[in-house]
């Protein structure tokens, strides 16, 4: 039976006046009860456009009539075919800009929530069943993977699926890569990611943090250790940072590293974080959202300065809506040009106002310096106006080309230029969205296993 309700089931969240004082996640998730009457609104349409949105080709109807009947085991094992990490997904992937964008309630009201069900099913099937790999027999043979994020852990865990000996690389101290450090526990919390890296190491696969691949280890390194291939997952984590900001001051932050203060030293953070009063974040997109509500979260006061306006923002509609019930500030049509300091620490910073032009080559207009300024006063600014790729491992390797973005360059079967190394994620397209980074992930082992199996 359809459920012709055009509004999607509301999600159960924090109460605003509670969840700005803790790092818990916002979103509590689905009921069953609340996933049956959702997933009784999906039309099972004939031509499945929300498959034809989303990255990895989801087989999204056949898993939400399963939860319309209340078989969410069989709906898990209809998602895990494409997914190996649902419950990441669900929490941070962008639907409405993919399969729920294509959804045909979206027409004349609300997408169905294809991303709380594929949450839902994830967290239901993660509470009554314990971490259990299958036996497999081992191939012999050892492959590299380089980094632990989205695109690395995917890779790992299919290459360890098939009988390989895998190691993974980390250059931080902690696994999980931005998911870890990049993601504030109230939008992902760090258990889920966690499961994941205990699935992998039940797996068998080895994980060495402290240990990036660079000049002091190259790849050329892991060959001669006895490595037949090589994953490059190692994301793209430098900041790009808007030209006249003097990143030196003290209290100029790249989103970043901020996110990891935050994330990850929560009870331990720097005194220039921990005293800063008034927070600015630059950025439009999800990594800004994050940054500014994490500020709010350390006692601040935050406001989020944009160049466009909020409808060209990048950022999910529902992060930006919980900004907004947050009374966080977002000063649109805002850039900053210059940050004033004083005695080697910040103090305020210059922004111009700004108009909208004629659109670019991503479609939004762009925007056009009014030359009206003004200065906001501040102790924190925090940049998160985009990354760029590391090249940490391209230029201590022999034989890796890029491409003309800078990125790593990849044939269709993720192959680089060097015989035995392939590459996928951030590494190879820029920042993308989570589920991008994992079905790269995923179709690399597949190369990987037929080049080793042709040896």
């Amino acid at each position: 039976m359809i459920n012709n309700v055009r509004e999607r089931n509301p999600m159960p969240e924090q109460p605003i006046e509670v969840r700005c004082d803790n790092f818990n996640e916002v979103a509590l998730g689905y009921t069953e009860a609340d996933a049956i009457r959702e997933a009784m609104r999906c039309l099972n349409c004939r031509k499945k456009p929300c498959v034809a949105g989303c990255p990895i080709n989801q087989q999204i109807p056949e898993f939400i009539a399963k939860v319309a009947v209340g078989d969410f085991a069989a709906a898990y094992d209809i998602i895990t075919v494409k997914s190996c990490m649902p419950s990441i997904c669900g929490r941070v992937c962008p639907q409405e800009q993919q399969c729920e964008k294509n959804c045909a309630h979206a027409l004349k009201g609300e997408a169905v929530g294809i991303g709380r069900l594929e949450r839902f099913v994830a967290d239901w099937y993660a509470a009554r069943n314990p971490i259990s790999v299958p036996e497999v027999e081992k191939k012999g043979k050892k492959v590299a993977v380089v980094g632990s994020g989205p695109a690395g852990i995917a890779c790992a865990g299919d290459l360890a699926a098939m009988g390989y000996d895998v190691t993974v690389f980390e250059k931080l101290s902690y696994a999980g890569g931005i998911l870890t450090y990049g993601i504030p526990q109230f939008v992902l919390p760090n258990e889920v990611v966690n499961r994941h890296i205990d699935t992998l190491k039940a797996q068998g696969v080895e994980i060495v943090t402290s240990s990036p691949i660079d000049k002091s280890k190259s790849i050329d390194a892991l060959f001669a250790d006895g490595f037949e291939a090589v994953f490059v997952g190692n994301g793209a984590d430098i900041p790009q940072t808007p030209r006249g900001l003097d990143t030196s001051l003290e209290g100029v932050w790249s989103a970043n590293d901020y996110l990891t203060e935050v994330n990850l030293n929560t009870d331990a953070l720097p005194a220039s974080i921990k005293d800063a009063k008034r927070v600015l974040v630059v950025g439009g997109g999800n990594v800004a959202v994050d940054a500014v509500r994490c500020a709010k979260r350390v006692g601040a006061e935050p406001i989020m300065v944009y160049r466009r306006t909020i409808a060209e923002a990048p950022a999910r509609r529902d992060e930006i809506e919980h900004t907004r019930e947050e009374s966080i500030e977002i000063k649109e049509l805002t850039n900053p040009v210059e940050c004033i300091g004083k005695d080697g620490k910040l103090v305020a910073v210059k922004l111009e106002k700004m108009t909208l032009g004629e659109p670019d080559a991503s479609g939004r207009r762009s925007p056009v310096g009014t030359g009206e300024y003004f200065e906001i006063e501040c102790e924190n600014l925090v940049i998160a106006t985009g990354t760029s790729y590391s090249e940490d491992v391209v230029d201590t390797t022999t034989g890796i080309d890029k491409d003309k973005w800078g990125g790593i360059a990849v044939d269709d079967g993720f192959k680089t230029s060097r015989p035995g190394v392939f590459a996928g994620g951030d590494a190879v397209t820029g920042p993308q969205v989570v589920v991008k980074a994992m079905g790269a992930g995923r179709r690399a082992a597949v190369s990987i296993d037929e080049y080793l199996s042709a040896k």
